[in-house]
């Protein structure tokens, strides 16, 4: 049977895994629940000591972490070896689950989701301010390709933009992007995911284009982000999504 070591760090619980995840690790979905219920809704999974897992220990896994994500939480994974990250990329989980080769990058990085989720929680009219814009962006698929594809920027806000691009992308890509803000220096490199496609029969006007998510954005760039909006909006402006 796995063995699993608890300890926490501030609000974050650390469980120090060892062994094989398999088939016989349901221990691990009720331990995931107990630290639910105990109150840590940020879960960090030390794999250091972990030598296998196999399919059916992903479904452990899933389950144990579709369990935080319907309480709220987050949980991801550190000190995972080479021969586990590609078993979890022949099914794709590698875009599911965060995973960090340093723990204390790991755990600094709950703090800096804690810090865009308070960003995100201000009133809906600064959230949600969008600027109008006609700025050149790059971008490129992180899983399919190696040269960047063109296009514009028509809007931007805290959250995401509306990219104007012939080259579009299905709902859920991961894209890589990189774009420049005056007066940040140098070009800005930021992750984002497709969330809507614009329908040629209801905007043609502005067809090809796609909504893009900003994903797994530090809290630094966001602010960033928050700061161009509203230093370039006009005053009073009704600009949101």
């Amino acid at each position: 049977m796995l063995e699993i070591n608890f300890k926490r760090y501030q609000s974050v619980a650390i469980l120090d895994l060892n062994g094989s995840i398999d088939i016989d690790s349901s221990n691990f979905i009720e331990t995931v629940g107990w630290c639910l219920e105990n109150g840590f809704l940020d879960i960090l999974c030390n794999f250091a000591n972990v030598n296998m897992v196999d399919y059916a220990g992903l479904s452990v896994l899933t389950i144990a972490y579709k369990n935080v994500l319907n309480h709220k939480g987050r949980l991801k994974l550190t000190n995972v070896s080479a021969h586990i990250k590609k078993t979890f990329s022949l099914v794709c989980l590698d875009k599911v689950f965060e995973m960090f080769d340093d723990d204390e990058f790991a755990l600094r990085s709950f703090e800096e989701d804690r810090i865009i989720c308070e960003i995100k929680k201000k009133q809906l009219r600064r959230r949600f301010k969008r600027l109008p814009l006609d700025i050149d962006i790059h971008f490129r698929s992180k899983a399919h390709e190696k040269n960047f594809n063109s296009g514009k920027i028509l809007n931007l806000s805290a959250v995401g933009m509306l990219v104007f691009a012939e080259r579009t992308y299905p709902l859920g890509e991961i894209l890589e992007l990189e774009l420049s803000l005056y007066p940040h220096p140098g070009r800005m490199e930021v992750n984002g995911k497709v969330v809507w496609l614009v329908q040629k029969d209801i905007q043609p006007q502005i067809y090809p284009a796609m909504g893009i998510e900003f994903y797994r954005l530090d809290s630094d760039t966001q602010k960033h982000i928050v700061n161009f909006v509203d230093r370039n909006l006009p005053l009073n402006s009704a600009s949101e999504c």
